[in-house]
């Protein structure tokens, strides 16, 4: 049986288990898990699958998946929001489309459990299909496809560096499942690239912690990059004693994206800081084991006023990664790592080489 992880003096296993069950606890009848106002996103639901998996508990977490299943449309999307069974907003993220093969590689590397990765396999390729029909001739992939089925005219840099690990984690659930997806492969190279070196082809959101750690969280930035653009901001996103900010003009921290931070720096082998961030943003749970989505510290009030399951969910992915504990603790470290094919479409030196 997979070890509950635990981070001495920070995080017991019997903590852990505690704050997936108070994402179990918010799970809706049909398996949805919602934010605190009530909708249900793809990527955000993904993520407290993943958590409900780690802490064992995976009947939970298949009942989410069959979620997915369900609420997933012919052209491989999810609504960005579904509330009551129902689409709330109707267009469709490539990002949330992305994120369905990180969760179900995830599943498998914790379970071992082929046959329900090949019960998923068809979700998975309509969904990376979806994903891959958004990218554009330089190599990013715009955002979303709205209700009509057209598609957005800018890109992410937070979204594109989710989708760099999914089209990663697809091309080997494909490998294991005797399935290659050669479009997948080139497609996660060209993105990776254009991630790492060119910077002007997404909209700038730089005011958001997000777009600085998550090129190193989803696998793009690694090595002396990876260092080099931690320091770069670290004074302006890292709050000691508190964890990170959500934005850069606010005092406010948040618990998913510290946690997130503490996933992107341990990928990058920068465990201290990792175990540090991770310390700090304890003050943020609650006696039942769930996690306060925010702290204001100049108002020193819970902002906003309520506990998320995505950022518990965070919270048990960190603990993970830094115990070693499940065979799906390095998802995040292993998403990196691969020399990128390019074509040249981007015009840079590197690929006219």
């Amino acid at each position: 049986m997979t070890r509950v992880p635990d981070v001495p003096g920070i995080i017991t296993a019997e903590q852990v288990v505690r704050t997936a069950e108070s994402i179990a606890a918010v799970q809706d009848d049909q398996g949805g898990v919602p934010w605190p106002e009530g909708h249900i996103d793809a990527w955000n639901h993904i993520e407290c699958l993943m958590a409900l998996t780690v802490a064992g508990l995976r009947d939970e977490a298949r009942r989410g998946y069959d979620w997915l299943v369900r609420h997933q449309r012919p052209d491989g999307s999810w609504p960005m929001k579904v509330r009551d069974g129902e689409p709330a907003e109707a267009a469709g993220e490539s990002n949330h489309a992305a994120y369905v093969a990180v969760g179900v590689w995830h599943d498998l590397l914790v379970t071992g459990d082929e046959d329900f990765a090949r019960s998923m396999w068809p979700m998975v390729t309509r969904a990376l299909d979806f994903v891959i029909g958004l990218q554009t001739a330089r190599g990013e992939i715009l955002w979303q496809r709205d209700a009509e089925g057209s598609p957005a005219d800018y890109a992410l840099l937070t979204g594109c560096s989710s989708i760099h690990q999914g089209l990663r984690c697809g091309a080997l659930l494909a490998e294991r499942l005797g399935d290659p997806q050669p479009d997948w492969e080139l497609a996660a190279d060209q993105l990776g690239h254009v991630i790492a070196g060119h910077p002007e082809a997404f909209a700038d959101k730089s005011r958001f912690s997000m777009d600085w750690y998550y090129p190193v969280l989803g696998g793009a930035v690694r090595g002396a990059a990876a260092a080099q653009r931690f320091d770069l901001e670290w004074d302006t996103f890292v709050v000691p004693g508190l964890g990170a900010r959500c934005v850069s003009d606010q005092p406010w921290v948040t618990g998913a994206e510290s946690c997130e931070l503490v996933l992107a720096l341990d990928a990058a082998g920068l465990r201290e800081r990792a175990l540090a961030v991770f310390a700090d943003m304890q003050h943020l749970r609650h006696e039942d084991g769930s996690y306060w989505t925010g702290w204001q510290f100049v108002n020193e009030r819970h902002f906003p006023n309520e506990r998320s399951a995505y950022t518990a969910a965070a919270v048990v992915l960190a603990a993970d990664a830094l115990s070693r504990a499940t065979p799906g603790s390095g998802i995040f470290r292993d998403a990196g790592g691969r020399e990128a094919r390019i074509t040249g479409e981007c015009g840079c030196e590197r690929a006219r080489a």
